[in-house]
């Protein structure tokens, strides 16, 4: 079943906010997850398996790095999920 992108930004905020502490409603989807958020590589990777976990959706590696924007994350979620 399809996940609505509106859902699978509150569910990444969410992940994001416990991972950096950074605020769940500073987390939108034009903003770039190193430059605006400040998450390091590693923080990265763990809020990547926390994402594949709750939206049940696999992220490989390579498409990682495309994920630059945290509405990159959001649409390549809802559109695999």
């Amino acid at each position: 079943m399809a996940i609505s992108e509106s859902d699978v930004l509150a569910g990444l905020a969410e992940i994001v906010a416990e991972e950096t502490g950074i605020d769940a409603a500073e987390v939108e989807s034009a903003k770039s997850f190193t430059d605006d958020l400040d998450i390091d590589s590693l923080s990265m990777m763990t809020i990547v398996t926390l994402a594949e976990e709750k939206f049940d959706v696999r992220i490989p590696d390579e498409e990682v790095k495309n994920l630059v924007t945290v509405g990159d994350a959001v649409a390549y979620i809802a559109n695999n999920s």
